[in-house]
C-alpha cells in the first residue's frame, strides 16, 4: 500500500550517481553459478530484483553475501541441481537466465515460467530454439520448463528475432559445451557484452559480443573473479528525461555516455541541451521543447525500457509526435494514466500519436510496469498540482532509492502509506 506523493513543479538541479545495470547484474548473477570457485560482483544496484535473484540462487545452494551496499559475493561451490519453482521466480523476468546457467553446469534444469513485467506476451521459444541446437531436449509441463541433454555440443545458432533474453541464456549454456557454438542475428545490447566480458575474466572464450555473430568456444574450467557490473543506461535515460521536463539542471554522474548515444540524440532533437563528460552528462532545458519522433529498436537503436519516459516528456512538447514501439506488444498500457494527468495521447496497436500539451495536472495514478512507473514519476515532477503513485513495488524493482536521489534533486516527492487511510474518490474518480 505503499505510494509516492510528488508535488509537481519544482526544476531539478545538481548531481545525481546512476547504479550499476539492473539488467546486467541479474545475468551476471545468474552466470555465476556457472563458476567453480567465489565470485566477487561490484557495483551492484540496490534494487529488490537483485533481492529476488539472490533469494532464488539461496534456494540451490548458492551463497551470495553482502560485503557493502554495492558489492556481493556468490559462492557457488556447493550448487546443487534442483526444480527452481519458488514463487519468487514468477516475480522477476530473469530467473529464465537459470535455464542456461543450470543447464551449463549440470546439462540438466527445471525452472518454473519467468515472471516480471505484464506489458505484452514475451515468448521463450528462441530460447528453447537455442538449447535443442545445442543438444538438449526439452518440455514445458505443469508451469515449468525443464531441459536436458546427455551432452552439450557446440553448433549454429540462428535467432528468427533479435533477443537479449535468448542470446544470454545461449551464451551461459555454450560457455561449457564441446566445440565452438557460434551465434548469429544476437542481440548487441550493454549487458549483453558485459556478461560476455564477466564470463571472459573467469576463463571463458567469447569473441563478438556486441556484434550480431558472437562466437563461444566451451571450456571446462570457469575460476573465480572480482568484477565490475556497467552503469545503467535506462537510470541514467531516466534522469535525462525527468531534467527536461522539469526544465533543470543535473549532472548524471557514473554513465557509459556511449550507451546513451540513442537518448541524447532524441533529447537534443527536442532541443534539450546536453555536455557530455568522460564518466556523466549534464542535462539543461531552458525554453520549450520540440517535437519529434521515436521508433525503438534493438541496441543501438532508442531503448524501449525509455518508450514510456520519453512520451511523458514529448507530451508537453511543441505539436506531434508519433512513438513507434518496435520492440514490444501492449507496451502503451500506461498511456491511460498519462491521459489522466491531461496528455493528449492516442494510441493505435505499436504507435501512440502524441500531442502536445501546455501541462499536465497531477492526480492519482498507478503504475502497470517497471518504466511506466517511471514514467509517471516524471509527468508527476513536471504537473502541477500533486500526483499520488500506487504500485511503487513495480518502480524499485529497477531504480535504486529513486526517493532520496529525487529529494537530493529538489524534488517534492515522499513515501506516503495509506493503508489504513479512507480513499478519497475525488481522486480515483
Amino acid at each position: 500500500m505503499e505510494k509516492f506523493l510528488i508535488t509537481g513543479g519544482n526544476k531539478l538541479k545538481g548531481t545525481v550517481k546512476v547504479g550499476g545495470a539492473k539488467n546486467a547484474a541479474l545475468a551476471v548473477m545468474s552466470a555465476s553459478v556457472l563458476s567453480n570457485e567465489v565470485c566477487r560482483i561490484k557495483n551492484i544496484p540496490g534494487i529488490s530484483d537483485v533481492s529476488l535473484v539472490a533469494k532464488i540462487l539461496a534456494e540451490i545452494n548458492v551463497k551470495v553475501k553482502m560485503l557493502n551496499k554495492t558489492t556481493i559475493e556468490i559462492d557457488p561451490t556447493r550448487v546443487v541441481q534442483r526444480p527452481v519453482s519458488c514463487d519468487i521466480v514468477r516475480r522477476v523476468r530473469a530467473s529464465y537466465y537459470l535455464l542456461g546457467a543450470l543447464l551449463g553446469r549440470f546439462s540438466k534444469a527445471s525452472v518454473s515460467l519467468p515472471g516480471g513485467c505484464n506489458f505484452g506476451v514475451r515468448p521463450i521459444d528462441q530460447h528453447l530454439k537455442g538449447f535443442a541446437r545445442l543438444g538438449a531436449n526439452y518440455e514445458i509441463d505443469a508451469g515449468m520448463i525443464n531441459v536436458e541433454s546427455e551432452k552439450l555440443s557446440g553448433n549454429n545458432v540462428y535467432f528468427d528475432v533479435v533477443s537479449v533474453g535468448a542470446t544470454i541464456n545461449i551464451i551461459l549454456a555454450s560457455v561449457k559445451a564441446e566445440g565452438l557454438t557460434v551465434l548469429e542475428n544476437a542481440a548487441k545490447e550493454p549487458h549483453v557484452v558485459d556478461l560476455a566480458n564477466f564470463l571472459n575474466s573467469m576463463g571463458a572464450d567469447i569473441r563478438g559480443a556486441g556484434t550480431d555473430v558472437i562466437k563461444i568456444r566451451g571450456v571446462e574450467y570457469l575460476s573465480g573473479t572480482s568484477y565490475s557490473i556497467i552503469p545503467d543506461q535506462i537510470e541514467a535515460g531516466t534522469y535525462m528525461v525527468a531534467a527536461a521536463a522539469t526544465g533543470g539542471d543535473v549532472m548524471v554522474q557514473n554513465v557509459t555516455p556511449k550507451h546513451l548515444e540513442a537518448i541524447k540524440s532524441k533529447l537534443e532533437e527536442m532541443g534539450v541541451t546536453i555536455e557530455e563528460h568522460e564518466e556523466s552528462v549534464r542535462v539543461t532545458q531552458d525554453g520549450p521543447l520540440e517535437k519529434c519522433n521515436v521508433k525503438t529498436m534493438p541496441h543501438p537503436g532508442f531503448p524501449t525500457d525509455m518508450q514510456p519516459q520519453i512520451s511523458a516528456l514529448l507530451s508537453l512538447a511543441q505539436g506531434t509526435s508519433i512513438v513507434n514501439e518496435g520492440v514490444w506488444d501492449n507496451r502503451f498500457r500506461y498511456i491511460e494514466e498519462l491521459k489522466r494527468m491531461g496528455a493528449n495521447i492516442s494510441v493505435d496497436g505499436k504507435i501512440a500519436v502524441i500531442e502536445g500539451v501546455k501541462r499536465l495536472t497531477g492526480t492519482y495514478t498507478k503504475a502497470t510496469d517497471l518504466r511506466a512507473g517511471a514514467a509517471l514519476v516524471i509527468a508527476g515532477l513536471a504537473a502541477s498540482g500533486e500526483t499520488t503513485i500506487e504500485n511503487i513495488d513495480h518502480i524499485e524493482r529497477g531504480y535504486e532509492n529513486i526517493c532520496q536521489k529525487l529529494l537530493n534533486l529538489g524534488a517534492n516527492i515522499k513515501r506516503i502509506n495509506e493503508e489504513n487511510e479512507p480513499i478519497n474518490m475525488a481522486k480515483v474518480l
